[in-house]
């Protein structure tokens, strides 16, 4: 496995550790801002679940093998299981986080595409990134 297929497989991993966690804050969300984040965490689960096939899929589409086992997801991801203790800031702090480890990933991902050549894999990397932090960005603002 080549560097960029294993990056690409780490951010399916953690995407799909995003999609369950996320799941666990939609159903567990409590307070002042319930109606807000629970279609917000909705919202994000739902964008994720678009990146984590696409990143799948674009593995598959260089040659390489998506990891496809909730193991080998938890063994791969850089991402932590939310524990169901949090609270809705611990909620939102822990995406934020989140997203942000995944952004840098991303950026190292461009990298190896572009020395790779991938410009594909560069323009699926760049929009992700794009969207990530515009998420960052407007949930920071929530805990202002």
């Amino acid at each position: 496995m080549n560097k960029l297929e294993h990056l690409l497989n780490k951010e399916v991993a953690n995407f799909a550790v995003l999609y369950t966690k996320l799941h666990n804050f939609h159903w567990y969300v409590k307070g002042p801002l319930f109606f807000q984040l629970h279609a917000k965490f909705e919202e994000l689960y739902d964008q994720v679940t678009e990146i984590y096939d696409e990143i799948a899929e674009r593995i598959l589409m260089i040659g390489g093998k998506p990891v496809a086992t909730l193991k080998g997801n938890l063994e791969l991801a850089s991402l932590q299981e939310a524990s169901g203790l949090e609270t809705k800031d611990e909620m939102i702090k822990s995406v934020i986080n989140d997203f942000r480890q995944v952004d840098a990933e991303l950026k190292e991902g461009i990298k190896l595409a572009e020395e790779a050549e991938d410009d594909v894999t560069v323009d699926l990397l760049t929009t992700t990134r794009g969207a990530l932090q515009k998420h960052i960005w407007m949930l920071s603002e929530l805990l202002k």
